[in-house]
């Protein structure tokens, strides 16, 4: 019996799930335990392989069909059809790179442009930036390092060593494919030698195992422009990974994500805040100190301003994306109850106190309640 677990159970799913629901956890699972987001994680990396491995299956009716009926049992060895065989990570980015579509999933790969055989562009790049809510106000230039693949300089991207050439896979014939019959069916898949290139280098360069390819460390400049939000990517053409010979290279998108501010809180181009007032500033009015990103401003507080009124400062927000002006800096203020009071200032608000019981009459708050509910 397999030691495998369930192909449903791995990507979360009931047994009548459709291709859909498949494809949508698979893409789940695949953004969780990807390895940029979890280098060095064996645990992690073999999660993303395991999903990787029940969604060839049962994103494939065929494949999903036999499995249903026969288990792990029917892709094993002389069985039914022979499961995708992923060796390392760049199988898995070929062989599903392309369900993930433009914008974000671009991370796999964006496909395998130029057909099975043809050499295959660089992987596409994700990194989440952090920034501050003044960085978003003025737009800034940051300096990102990551690690991503060149050409191996020992064999200079050929895969060779010492300018060894490529000769027809053994495996398929130079095909690309492995083709396997069931039943009435002949069934294709990449060939999991060349892994569809049709092609193999005969002596392997030692410095990169034949790849063509190593991992550096690479330092990218990146312009942000002012007045991005949250969850807004950034692409960088380009600047991804290296594609095979003669293939274009991936891109780099960078997610941003802002951090909390202390003061200021933020919807779109608007901005928020609370300013805190005495009783006296709110019912006589007065013209009061407002912090901005920009530095101090003075606000009019019009007399008699009930606690909780929100007032607008006109262009005093962030900056719009689409170009169209500043928002708004939107403030509430609140009667801030001081918590200890001298014998001159108690002296006052009992004076006051009473002033205000003569223009209510004798009776009590509760009493005039009282009255009003009948």
């Amino acid at each position: 019996m397999s030691d495998k677990r369930d192909y449903y159970e791995v990507l979360g799913l009931e047994r009548n799930a459709s291709q859909a629901d498949i494809k949508r956890s698979y893409r789940k699972l695949a953004m969780k335990f990807h390895p940029d987001q979890n280098q060095g994680d064996e645990a992690a990396e073999a999660r993303f392989k395991e999903a990787a491995e029940a969604y060839d299956v049962l994103g494939d009716d065929q494949k999903r069909a036999q499995y249903d009926q026969f288990g792990h049992q029917a892709f094993a060895q002389g069985g039914g059809f022979q499961g995708q065989r992923f060796s390392n990570m760049e199988d898995i980015f070929s062989a599903f790179g392309d369900i993930f579509g433009g914008g974000l999933g671009d991370i796999f790969g964006g496909g395998r442009r130029g057909g099975p055989r043809g050499a295959r562009p660089g992987r596409d790049l994700r990194i989440v930036l952090d920034m501050t809510l003044e960085e978003v106000y003025t737009g800034v230039e940051r300096t990102v390092a990551l690690k991503r693949f060149e050409h191996c300089s020992t064999c200079d991207g050929s895969g060779g060593e010492d300018g060894a050439q490529k000769v027809s896979c053994s495996t398929c014939g130079g095909r690309g494919q492995v083709q396997r019959n069931q039943g009435f069916f002949t069934m294709a898949s990449t060939c999991p030698t060349c892994r569809g290139e049709g092609q193999m280098v005969e002596k392997p360069c030692k410095a990169c195992s034949g790849s063509g390819k190593h991992q550096v460390k690479k330092e990218i400049m990146i312009r942000i422009p002012a007045g991005i939000e949250e969850g807004v990517q950034l692409r960088v053409t380009g600047e991804g990974d290296v594609g095979d010979k003669n293939a274009p290279r991936g891109d780099l998108y960078c997610v941003i994500r802002e951090k909390q501010h202390k003061i200021f809180q933020r919807s779109g181009p608007d901005m928020m805040t609370e300013v805190p007032c005495s009783f006296a500033t709110l019912a006589l009015g007065e013209k009061v100190e407002i912090p901005t990103l920009d530095g101090k401003i003075e606000m009019t507080i019009p007399p008699g301003t009930q606690t909780g009124k929100v007032l607008r400062l006109r262009g005093q927000g962030l900056p719009s994306m689409d170009g169209g002006g500043k928002g708004d800096l939107l403030v509430r203020v609140f009667i801030e109850v001081p918590t200890k009071l001298n014998s001159r200032q108690k002296e006052l608000l009992q004076e006051f106190a009473e002033i205000e019981q003569e223009k209510s009459g004798d009776k009590s708050f509760f009493e005039r309640i009282a009255k009003h509910f009948g």
